[in-house]
């Protein structure tokens, strides 16, 4: 006769896991998730913060990823209502939904609101991506999407990958960020086929002539950098500027492969 079954030993099952005999923990899974005692300083640690990175990409990419062809302006803050800059980039973002864009600001008051404005007075997709800041902006009311961002790199990569090129208005030290980053992707070939287009050659001329005089004539550039973007004073001129660059890439060809 065979011997008597051994009795079945105690068992826990967490998830996938079997745990079994000493192995076995106090407590469930759920229970330790929302047991509130204990540090909270993990919050504040990395490890969180790239989980909240993440999180931001994640949310961004699945807000923005459905967009048609947009494109990004930039611009003060500071600008007001009823100036030929404020009047300006409501041109600009109501020209840019006639040509089939959308229109992508940092979502603030200013240009931004301005440029917003246009694009939804024309019936055209309004986006705002926001930023956390220590004085308080929100969105503007004209934005129809908006994304709010607690870093400026994951903002700034939406800026980029959901454009197609950028129209630049006269702006500070955040416009100026913006621009040098989207020279410097596309001068190191990051990103391809991507319009920069500078509104107001009387704010932009010191800037361009500094480039020219100082940066490239003491070898810090090349002259055929100074071609990445494009200065104008006309808005129709902005738009088919920015826009004329936008069309698929031509296809690569195949030249195979010797057998």
């Amino acid at each position: 006769m065979g011997s008597p079954e051994e009795a079945r030993p105690e068992e826990q099952r967490l998830g996938p896991v079997v745990r079994r005999r000493d192995q076995i923990q106090p407590g469930t899974t759920d229970q330790r998730l929302l047991d509130t005692e204990g540090d909270s300083q993990w919050v504040h640690t990395d490890p969180w913060r790239v989980m909240r990175i993440q999180s931001e990409f994640v949310e961004g990419f699945g807000a923005l990823a459905e967009l048609p062809s947009a494109i990004s302006v930039f611009g003060s803050a500071r600008t007001a209502p009823g100036t030929p800059e404020y009047d300006a980039a409501v041109r600009i973002g109501r020209a840019l939904v006639d040509a089939g864009f959308a229109v992508i600001t940092g979502g603030g008051p200013g240009a931004m609101e301005a440029a917003n404005r246009g694009a939804r007075e024309a019936g055209g997709i309004s986006v705002g991506l926001g930023i956390e800041l220590p004085f308080e902006q929100g969105l503007n009311p004209h934005v129809d999407i908006g994304v709010n961002f607690r870093y400026f790199f994951v903002r700034k990569t939406m800026f980029v990958k959901y454009a197609q090129g950028f129209v630049v208005m006269p702006g500070g030290f955040g416009t100026l960020d913006e621009l040098f980053e989207a020279l410097t992707l596309v001068q190191t070939g990051k990103v391809t086929r991507f319009p920069v287009v500078l509104f107001g050659s009387a704010y932009w001329s010191g800037l361009v002539e500094w480039l020219r005089g100082t940066v490239v004539a003491e070898g810090k550039a090349s002259a055929r950098d100074l071609l990445l973007f494009h200065v104008t004073d006309d808005v129709d001129e902005a738009v088919a500027l920015v826009t004329k660059e936008t069309g698929p890439p031509p296809p690569i060809p195949y030249e195979g492969y010797e057998a």
